[in-house]
């Protein structure tokens, strides 16, 4: 997926380059599905679907979708669904877009995640896959406030990320990745305080070691009923 760094209005999106793309480097976005297929992604954007229990007739966007696997995943398992991917970067929209030919009810839209071009309360189920860590804190806290904003009262973002809290069995991998200043934000309880400072009620739904990029930690983030 391509990652957002900092605020500005959505009417500006297309000209801007202030984003980290899909794989890190324009150069790497035609391998990115392999590297995706090497770091196990698949079973992880599996899990994650799982998790949000998608339903007949929802709304569901993923932030951050990249080349659109995850929100191809989960228009593919929910076919009654209505899916969109978001994403800054243009070129891995035009991969997204060709990858779901033939589907209907999703589309690809260009946007940031702290500068959602939706109304209020419009989705059931937001979805987030390794975005978070790339986000400096301000971008962070503007990306948590308008998933709560998007989101209808009691729907529901299923996020998956680097951090959580490290194990010893994790290894000198794990630690060097919350050594990382972006991802160092998410280790212990730092993502369900970001999302619980925007008003959502949160949990960690589980907790696994990755063999590359040493922890993969799975949260709930329900926006409350009125």
């Amino acid at each position: 997926m391509g990652f957002m760094t900092e605020h500005h209005p959505h009417s500006a999106t297309r000209d801007r380059q202030d984003y980290l793309p899909a794989a890190g480097l324009h150069s790497l976005l035609p391998a990115y599905d392999l590297l995706s297929r090497v770091l196990g992604t698949p079973a992880m954007h599996a899990r994650l679907v799982d998790q949000a229990g998608l339903a007949p007739g929802q709304r569901v966007l993923e932030i951050g979708c990249g080349t659109g696997n995850l929100t191809i995943r989960a228009k593919r398992e929910q076919p009654g669904a209505e899916v969109i991917g978001t994403d800054p970067d243009p070129r891995a929209l035009v991969r997204a877009q060709r990858k779901a030919k033939g589907l209907s009810g999703i589309r690809f839209e260009q946007a940031y995640a702290q500068d959602l071009p939706h109304p209020d309360e419009s989705f059931d189920r937001l979805l987030s896959a390794l975005m978070l860590h790339h986000l400096d804190d301000g971008t962070r806290a503007a990306a948590a406030a308008e998933a709560l904003r998007i989101l209808r009262p009691g729907g529901r973002l299923h996020v998956v990320d680097v951090g959580g809290h490290m194990r010893k069995s994790d290894g000198r991998l794990g630690r060097m990745m919350m050594n990382n200043p972006h991802a160092a934000r998410n280790s212990g309880d730092g993502i369900p305080n970001l999302l619980r400072a925007a008003g959502f009620e949160c949990h960690e739904v589980a907790s696994e070691p990755h063999r590359v990029i040493g922890r993969l930690t799975y949260y709930q983030a329900t926006r409350p009923e009125r």
